[in-house]
């Protein structure tokens, strides 16, 4: 029976599963992300006075410029895998920053989906960009 359930476990898990997993985690966390972004894109550059939150007491412009930065440019860098682990970290940080400062008093509820994202550019950061990615092509170059 044992060897049963490990075989079951095991089968089908090759690297090109991991690696379009990986591809998938990376496509739609950074693309569900850059929708976020782009208001606060739009915001950063639209000439009125920013209004912004300051979590960690850099300012409301250099928090706001801090989101657009992880919210826009590393998820753009996510979804085509260049320099991955590295984008993934701002992305990491900005979203326990939203569920853990931002959203400290607001209960679970509001503090699920940025941890949801933290949890998948976490894994992201650890793991890296997998066969499908720019990182990929590069290396092997």
């Amino acid at each position: 029976m044992r060897a049963i359930i490990k075989k079951s476990l095991n089968s089908g898990v090759t690297n090109t599963n991991i690696s379009i997993a990986l591809l998938v985690l990376r496509v739609v966390g950074g693309a569900f992300m850059l929708t976020h972004g782009l208001g606060k894109f739009e915001a950063f550059f639209s000439g009125e006075p920013i209004q912004f939150r300051d979590p960690i007491g850099v300012g409301a412009s250099a928090s706001l410029a801090l989101a657009v930065f992880a919210e826009v440019l590393c998820a753009i860098l996510l979804i085509i895998g260049l320099s991955t682990r590295l984008a993934a970290i701002p992305l990491a940080i900005t979203m326990l920053v939203a569920a853990f400062i931002v959203h400290a008093n607001d209960g679970f509820g509001r503090q699920e989906l940025p941890l949801l994202y933290a949890a998948i550019y976490i894994s992201i950061a650890l793991i890296g960009a997998g066969k499908y990615s720019l990182d990929n092509w590069i290396l092997k170059k």
